[in-house]
């Protein structure tokens, strides 16, 4: 009796054993095929996730952020609001990623060559997360994001301690060569950062990123702190926004001028995206709007 008994107990050991190799085996043949992935990413804010998953990239996009180190002999793919598709093409690439807010952009183009895209929502810093807890657990890198994660998490609830007293009000506009700027609503990345940092929009949206700008409209607004993204070409879009600031009296009468509280957000910190400077951006916005705390 016994001896069946210690037979029956052998025999499950085995197959529990055989069970949980055939499993560690399988992670460790499906780790492999995602580690030799060739992977595309066409904007900055897209590699800079990547690199923190410790991914390699087959191409990445011409950009005048710094890219990682690991990058920089990989080749390049265009701009991130322009980028080549025959090039991307030409790569044979597993996955191609790109922000959802460029899809009618270029969508069409990239159809026309065959080519499947992702499109990630970078619009907000819970959809940062998310997307780093999707790509981690699809290419078997779940530690990295949820350090990545956490990080985030300490950050939100550090600039969420430093909110008192009444919400100040903040106008966000976004720097465009040659078109001036927009306006950048609540539903945007940056105006989520006011969001979680304790601001009120002055332009509050259901479903709208970007409206255009009118001297009608923001000559109802008075906000005490005025954000400009500088976003793309940098020493294109500041010098822009100076001159409309100097030119255009509508803005000499608003408190955040008066106040000296205009301020200029610039790469890498800030981006149009959700990007993994999320922690510096939460700090810089949580400080211009409480700077007393």
């Amino acid at each position: 009796m016994k001896s069946h008994k210690g037979l029956i107990i052998g025999l499950i050991i085995f197959l529990l054993v055989l069970v949980g190799g055939g499993f560690t085996a399988k992670h460790f043949i499906d780790k492999k095929v995602a580690d030799n992935q060739k992977i595309v990413a066409t904007s900055a804010a897209i590699v800079e996730i990547f690199d923190k998953l410790n991914l390699n990239l087959a191409a990445v996009p011409k950009t005048q952020t710094k890219l990682p180190a690991r990058y920089q002999n990989v080749p390049k793919i265009g701009s991130p609001m322009n980028p080549s598709v025959e090039k991307i093409a030409s790569l044979n690439p597993t996955h191609v990623y790109a922000v959802s807010t460029l899809k009618d952009q270029y969508g069409a183009a990239f159809k026309k060559q065959s080519v499947d895209v992702t499109y990630l929502k970078l619009d907000s810093v819970n959809d940062l997360k998310s997307t780093l807890n999707n790509l981690g657990k699809e290419y078997y890198r779940t530690s990295e994001a949820n350090t990545q994660i956490n990080k985030i998490n300490i950050a939100v609830k550090k600039v969420k301690a430093r909110i008192h007293g009444r919400k100040p009000k903040v106008l966000v506009l976004m720097g465009l060569p040659g078109a001036n700027y927009m306006i950048l609503t609540n539903k945007s990345y940056v105006g989520n950062l006011v969001q979680i940092a304790g601001g009120e929009n002055v332009y509050h949206s259901n479903n709208q990123i970007y409206l255009s700008p009118s001297n009608e409209s923001l000559a109802t607004k008075n906000p005490d702190v005025i954000l400009r993204l500088e976003h793309a070409l940098p020493k294109v879009t500041l010098p822009q926004f100076k001159r409309e600031f100097k030119t255009n009296s509508l803005w000499k009468k608003m408190l955040a001028v008066k106040n000296h509280r205009v301020y200029d957000l610039q790469q890498p910190d800030f981006n149009a995206s959700a990007n993994m400077n999320v922690p510096i951006a939460l700090n810089k916005v949580s400080h211009w709007l409480y700077p007393e705390k």
